[in-house]
């Protein structure tokens, strides 16, 4: 790997002096003062984790078994690493920036009600709203990376006498009920143990209905959580749920034909989404709280904002039996959004607004959806015009204490990438605990407001030393057919808008291993909710920069020191060989 050729045209060729990875100055200084003779023993290492890694906990034992799984791959001193070997543990996958060794560390035994939950939106769907193929597949993947809330819409078939899936007044075709609770069932528990939860856009006649309770129960069996009572007064908690599926819904007063609009039917326009290779910029929060609607209390435009009956009079259309297996109710009560966010304390429920309809309700509503979200759900769907299936800012859910904020997952981009990067927290079970200033009001009753500017809590300082693996993972001519990647580094913030950001290094020109040398700083407001966003691309003068590897990563959960960032690519799926070596400090 010393010299690279390029072909210009059939007769001309350029070469290239490839370099080799090089550990950084700094990373040499730290070597020099954490080694005697040119060898870091076990001790040295030890006091090195404790003092520049931050790790409080770690032992001497720690140590050597680092020392012990590096020496394989370096020339090594019997007594200790020696510099290669050093730079091989920092560079290496024994040094992510998030340990391994945190798993699922939250409290798990508080109502659902306290957690933000991995959740899909028309998970059936293979690629675009309007005419992909529905199919059990697209489950299966969403439960094997975590998803824990999967979305089926069920409509009678063609005959009218057995369930399919599939999004309503649209070209898609549909896949048998039957066959996604199979999946369902089989795939459930693959990546976290915690519950399943199946949101239910039911479009049945009472005979169907019946059918599909019949298909839920026996696929399902003991799995399947009941609920003692017609409705809790708190949520059960993940950790009392562990192994088990769900059912929420909203049980409908008569039956729609299919012409009838509910929240998937499309309104067929110019699509916002993530056309791009890379996907659009994530929306700016500062744009969703300048914006001026006119919000009244009704809500108009989705099926989930059609009112209902009293409960008692919509019961007389439903089959007991199917009444009977739902666990969390959903649905919305009349007079409008107001109504809506009171919250009963007799009961809990489900309460679903599409994108837009959040933004318009966070002007006037703000603080009234994060009390209503203390104790019960509050699901966020796209919105109907997203036929490529792209996504939105999760954050703005998140701020609002928003349990289910649904994404189509079929799909890449920015938003699908935050939405990831958040739920690699707490061991990648599918549940992260909300911030406790989502979860309590205070002595006063008051409650966090998204809108109020708060003070900075403390300060992110990002060092992107270097880059590796591109040259492994890639053809020497997939990012310039003429020369090595001219690659540079953006790295920011997505949380609340005070926190929001994003910075980039220098272009570094011809160079398969850049070696940046940066430093960022970044004051957080509220760090509860900051996710570092880090994406490499690939500068090229007369075209779109090419893509170059990405990640986002929990603030709460970053391990402080160096550190060796895997990179990922357009679909979340790591790279073999591309990482980044990265210091993270909190000031």
């Amino acid at each position: 790997m010393s010299k690279q050729t390029y072909k210009v045209c059939f007769c001309c060729r350029r070469r290239f002096k490839l370099t080799v990875s090089e550990a950084p100055q700094e990373i040499k200084a730290l070597f020099g003062n954490y080694s005697e003779n040119g060898v870091m023993t076990s001790t040295h290492l030890h006091r090195f984790l404790v003092e520049e890694q931050k790790e409080d906990k770690a032992t001497i034992q720690d140590a050597q078994v680092i020392i012990d799984n590096v020496r394989p791959m370096v020339v090594f001193h019997k007594s200790g690493l020696n510099l290669e070997g050093f730079f091989k543990y920092l560079f290496g996958d024994l040094n992510p920036p998030i340990s391994p060794k945190l798993g699922v560390h939250q409290d798990m035994t508080a109502p659902l009600s306290h957690y933000f939950i991995f959740t899909g939106h028309n998970s059936y769907l293979t690629g675009n709203q309007l005419t992909s193929d529905c199919s059990d597949v697209p489950i299966k993947h969403a439960l094997q990376k975590s998803v824990r809330v999967i979305e089926l819409d069920i409509w009678p078939n063609s005959s009218k006498d057995n369930v399919d899936v599939l999004h309503g007044g649209t070209m898609t075709s549909p896949v048998e009920l039957i066959k996604c609770l199979k999946s369902i069932k089989e795939h459930a528990f693959s990546a976290s143990e915690y519950p399943v939860v199946i949101t239910l856009e039911d479009h049945l006649t009472a005979d169907l209905q019946a059918k599909t309770a019949e298909m839920i129960t026996q696929t399902f069996g003991d799995t399947l959580f009941t609920p003692d009572s017609e409705c809790f007064k708190e949520l059960p908690s993940p950790e009392s749920l562990k192994k088990h599926v769900m059912i929420s819904t909203k049980p409908p007063i008569v039956y729609r034909e299919a012409k009838d609009a509910n929240e998937d039917s499309l309104k067929i326009s110019k699509d916002s989404g993530d056309e791009e290779a890379w996907g659009k910029e994530v929306p700016s929060l500062k744009s969703h709280s300048q914006k001026h609607h006119d919000l009244d209390d009704g809500d108009d435009d989705e099926e989930e904002d059609e009112l209902d009956d009293d409960i008692n009079k919509s019961k007389k259309f439903v089959a007991p039996e199917y009444t009977r297996i739902i666990a969390i109710h959903a649905g919305k009560p009349k007079g409008g959004l107001s109504e809506a966010l009171k919250v009963d304390p007799n009961k809990v429920r489900r309460l679903s607004l599409s994108e837009p309809q959040l933004e318009k309700a966070a002007i006037q509503y703000g603080k009234d959806i994060v009390r209503f979200t203390h104790k019960n759900m509050l699901r966020i769907y796209p919105k109907g015009t997203r036929i490529t299936s792209s996504n939105y800012n999760p954050l703005v859910g998140w701020m609002h204490g928003a349990q289910m904020v649904a994404f189509n997952m079929q799909g890449c981009g920015r938003s699908l990438w935050l939405m990831q990067g958040m739920f690699r927290a707490n061991g990648g079970c599918g549940y992260v605990k909300k911030p406790h200033f989502l979860l309590n009001s205070g002595p006063n009753g008051e409650v966090f407001d998204p809108k109020i500017k708060l003070p900075v809590k403390k300060t992110l300082k990002v060092t992107v030393f270097m880059g590796e693996g591109w040259y492994y993972d890639f053809k020497h001519t997939h990012f310039d057919q003429f020369s090595p990647p001219d690659f540079y580094v953006r790295v920011g913030i997505a949380g609340v808008a005070a926190d929001t950001v994003m910075k980039k290094t220098k272009t570094l020109e011809d160079n398969w291993i850049p070696a940046w040398n940066e430093e960022f700083e970044f004051p957080l407001s509220v760090p509860e909710l900051a996710l570092l966003r880090i994406e490499v691309h690939e500068y090229d003068m007369s075209e779109k920069d090419d893509f170059g590897g990405q990640t986002v990563l929990p603030v709460w959960e970053i391990s402080e020191g160096i550190r060796s960032v895997p990179l990922c690519n357009r679909e979340g799926i790591k790279y073999p060989s591309v990482k980044l070596l990265m210091r993270f400090q909190f000031i």
